[in-house]
This record gives structure tokens, C-alpha cells and sequence, in this order.
């Protein structure tokens, strides 16, 4: 399928989703103490240095997943890595734990558009590997897996008005997919690009795609865009193998350390694709 055909597909979405589905969706709900982070300590929030923030997720001790455009700026460059920063579990100024960026690695064909763009939605994922890993007794990571056929997800996400705690939308519904494109009615906004979209079918979620971005319906109410991963993940990971990376630091691996932190750079210009009303 061409890209504008394709394209064509996911705008049919949002002009077919009348928001039936939503009626079943569960509200966010805030995490804001720490035995209610308790299993979500793995999602984080990236902060770029100068210029806001993602979320991200430990799929491994140190590599974290989250959207391509994160790791690009405004003009389409990359970010240097030394200004990316995970910050696990992170709460009101708090953190479970941090590790500076060491490299990231994105799609080679990947670029970064301004408006939605179907090609691009299907190559918006990065990977950025951490200078110090996270245990995974402090914070195991998730695993990526195809998506299934059921109907529906979770989704855990920082976003723009909710910066400094993590949000957690319980039940969101799968409105579509089509040709590796994912459509959900989750209620993301600025900021959640990169969150883990969640199949909690058997027990612990697994990550079935991640937030690219999103707009609204007909009735106003949130849609959003990711992307089947397995497949692109797997190309990542060979990539940061053969040292293929996008932005690399050349500073020395610190001292592993857990801590609490301060709150980062909360900028709103975080490079997120998102469509206002």
C-alpha cells in the first residue's frame, strides 16, 4: 500500500470512530503515592535537556523504548545523547532510579515530519541505551510481543498537565489496525509520546506499541496512533550491536547509583505530534 493510501486508512479511523466504543474506557488515574507505582516502576520519563519530555519503558536493564521524534529535534537533527536523561518511576520530583543516555539508536529512514504521516508512524520508534542499568529488581523491564486480537489496552503515560506524576488509563479500546498501524481511543496528549500501549491479558502487561500521536474524532474524543514493534525493535537492537547509532556520548559510564532526583526540564516544547482541536 502506498503511503498515501495508507495514510487515507488511518484518517478513516478517526472519521468512522464515533466514540461507542470509549463508553467502556476507564478514566487516568494518577499515581501518585508509591505503592501505587508498584510494577510501573520500568516507565519513565525521558527528559531532554532544553526541550521537555517523552515516556519511555525498560525493555531491557539498559534500553529504554520510546518514539523516534523525541530523539530528533525541531529542525530534524538529532539530539545529542549527553542531553537525554531516564528517569525510572518517576514521581513529584522523585525517581526510582536515573542513568544519563548513552547512545540512541532510531529507524535510518526515519524523519521526522511535522504533521502526521502514516510511513513515518510505522518507523517512530527509538531505542536509547542507558550509561548505567537499572536492575531489574528495582525496576523489571517489559517485554514486546505482536499484538493479538483482543480489543482492549492499557496505557501509562506522563503528558502536558500531568507532568510530574505518572497516569495510568486502565481500559482503552483498539479502534483499528492496518498495515502495521495501530489505532487506539486512549486519552494522550503532549508529552505521551513513547507510552507503552499495553496488552494485560495474561497476567503482567506486554508492550504491543507505543504512542507516535494522535488527535480527536468527530465527538472530540482522544485517538491515538503506535505502531506494531516486534519487527522494528529487532532491527534497533542489531543496530546498537554494529554500533549504528544515531547520537553517542563520549563521556565515561558513571558510578552506578540509585537516588531520589529533582524535577527535570518540563519545557513544553517536547516535539511530540499531537493534533489540537
Amino acid at each position: 500500500m502506498s503511503r498515501h493510501h495508507l495514510f487515507a486508512a488511518v484518517l478513516a479511523f478517526l472519521t468512522l470512530a464515533d466514540g461507542g466504543a470509549a463508553q467502556d474506557n476507564s478514566g487516568l488515574s494518577a499515581l501518585t503515592r508509591r505503592d501505587e507505582l508498584f510494577g510501573w516502576e520500568a516507565v519513565g520519563r525521558v527528559d531532554i535537556a532544553g526541550s521537555g519530555f517523552c515516556t519511555g519503558t525498560l525493555i531491557a536493564t539498559d534500553l529504554v523504548l520510546t518514539a523516534a521524534h523525541c530523539v530528533f529535534d525541531s529542525t530534524g537533527a538529532p539530539v545529542d545523547a549527553t542531553r537525554i536523561t531516564f528517569r525510572a518511576g518517576y514521581s513529584q520530583g522523585q525517581a526510582i532510579a536515573e542513568s544519563r543516555v548513552l547512545t540512541t539508536v532510531a529507524d535510518p529512514h526515519y524523519r521526522r515530519e511535522a504533521a502526521l504521516d502514516a510511513e513515518m508512524m510505522q518507523r517512530d520508534v527509538a531505542l536509547l541505551r542507558l550509561e548505567t542499568p537499572i536492575a531489574a529488581a528495582i525496576a523489571a523491564p517489559f517485554a514486546v510481543e505482536t499484538p493479538g486480537e483482543g480489543r482492549k489496552v492499557s496505557v501509562v503515560s506522563y503528558a502536558e498537565g500531568r507532568e510530574e506524576v505518572l497516569s495510568w488509563q486502565k481500559i482503552c479500546t483498539v479502534l483499528g489496525k492496518q498495515e502495521g498501524l495501530i489505532v487506539v481511543d486512549c486519552d494522550v496528549t503532549f508529552g505521551s509520546s513513547g507510552a507503552p500501549v499495553l496488552d494485560m491479558s495474561s497476567g503482567r502487561g506486554r508492550i504491543m506499541s507505543i504512542i507516535s500521536g494522535g488527535g480527536h474524532d468527530r465527538n472530540d474524543a482522544s485517538v491515538a496512533f503506535g505502531m506494531e514493534l516486534p519487527r522494528i525493535v529487532a532491527e534497533l537492537r542489531a543496530q546498537l550491536r554494529a554500533g549504528k547509532t544515531l547520537s553517542q556520548t563520549s563521556a565515561p559510564a558513571a558510578t552506578p547509583t540509585i537516588r531520589r532526583i529533582g524535577a527535570g526540564d518540563t519545557s513544553r516544547n517536547i516535539g511530540a505530534r499531537f493534533v489540537k482541536p
